[in-house]
């Protein structure tokens, strides 16, 4: 399915009068067909923006989630809440969403239907919970879940892509700081370290050694990583395979991979606990939970579960064969199916994995903030030290 592009579009009504929007197409000759079916004739339409997925999700999905949800809770009809959506919404791509919406739900088809022919801006959770919604008449409260849940699951992983990025980036200016100084400062000291008679001590030579070899093959090497790091987003990252291989090793390393399954488990069991609640079935939930979890492995897992489920295997038992749950939420799960108060257990399991995720997350970035300012003074020291060592030795020279 191609992704749809953004026009920007110009047309003449029939009383002569110049008429101007946006609509979303596939292909322009979809955008002529339908203002033609408008009684438009076209005079002309911009190239198409290409639409990135981004602008669908994050803060855009949750703000209109929780303004629908108002709008229906103060007795708005829904075609009414989608109309004044549209008119008000800073995004042009979602004026023109929301505009095809309501006009297709305003024609009496159900709302969960029309979102569902959106599987790029809906997901599967989204679109089930609408259609539970308008059977029990709860759509404004199945909306304002939805909001929430998304809400806290974005929230959360912003703070855990903020815990990882942050070393990676100390790290990056430390290695940029140490390369301006072999580069550019260092040389400079090489022309007055010329003029001495006397030997350079041995760290010193070893810098300028390195300096050298960085300013002759510095370019060649910039490029070479550039391509490397080019080949690999492009052709390698994109197959499953090694996707895998960098989310395995992420699983290994002690502090990023407990971020990791605790952001993917909060997520998972925030969506079983928001199916059953709303009175979906667990495999159906499941199936939701698969969709929406980035993470190969536990999309592996769930798919297993899943099937063992169909296959009359209890839940806490198909949890029990998949090490990426620890055993207190096969316990718990446990206790709920015998308890039959498996919802709000779920929704405890989400909320504890997503409490500890964040404390983790915090102190991941106390403990480390202090380590990375002392790796990085020892680097920019060392320098320092290596660079004024043969003038701090030239008295001993002249004497």
């Amino acid at each position: 399915m191609k992704p749809q592009r953004l026009y920007s579009w110009q047309a003449i009504d029939s009383q002569g009068a110049l008429q101007q929007g946006e609509l979303m197409a596939t292909e322009k000759h979809q955008l002529y067909q339908q203002l033609l079916q408008q009684g438009l004739q076209p005079y002309q339409v911009s190239a198409g923006k290409r639409i990135s997925s981004r602008q669908w999700r994050g803060d855009a999905m949750i703000q209109f989630s929780r303004q629908l949800a108002t709008l229906l809770q103060a007795g708005l009809p829904l075609v009414n809440g989608l109309q004044l959506l549209a008119q008000q919404h800073q995004s042009a791509a979602w004026r023109c969403l929301l505009r095809e919406v309501s006009q297709r739900v305003a024609t009496g088809q159900p709302f969960s239907t029309v979102i569902a022919e959106y599987p790029r801006v809906f997901p599967l959770i989204y679109r089930q919970l609408i259609a539970v919604g308008e059977l029990t008449g709860n759509l404004d409260r199945c909306c304002l879940q939805l909001a929430q849940q998304q809400e806290a699951q974005h929230k959360l992983h912003k703070k855990v892509v903020k815990a990882l990025r942050y070393p990676l980036f100390i790290c990056l200016v430390a290695l940029v700081v140490t390369i301006l100084m072999l580069v550019m400062v260092l040389p400079e000291f090489a022309k007055v370290y010329q003029s001495f008679s006397a030997p350079l001590p041995w760290f010193t030579q070893a810098l300028l050694s390195l300096s050298e070899t960085l300013i002759t093959f510095g370019p060649y090497l910039l490029l070479l990583s550039v391509g490397l790091a080019l080949l690999y987003l492009r052709r390698l990252h994109p197959i499953s395979a090694w996707q895998q291989r960098e989310q395995a090793l992420l699983l290994r390393l002690p502090l990023l991979s407990s971020l990791i399954k605790g952001n993917c488990l909060s997520q998972i069991f925030g969506i079983l606990a928001m199916t059953q609640q709303a009175g979906l079935t667990l495999v159906a939930g499941l199936t939701a939970a698969q969709l929406s979890v980035s993470h190969l492995f536990y999309r592996q897992a769930l798919a297993t579960i899943e099937q063992q489920l169909r296959q009359g295997q209890p839940f806490h038992h198909a949890l029990a064969q998949q090490k990426l749950f620890p055993p207190l939420c096969q316990q718990l799960v446990r206790v709920g199916e015998e308890s039959g108060s498996l919802d709000s257990l779920l929704a405890k399991l989400a909320a504890w994995h997503q409490q500890q995720t964040q404390e983790l997350a915090d102190t991941l970035a106390q403990t480390l903030e202090p380590v990375l300012m002392v790796v990085i003074g020892t680097i920019v020291g060392a320098l320092v030290i290596a660079m004024y060592l043969p003038i701090f030795q030239l008295g001993n020279v002249l004497n």
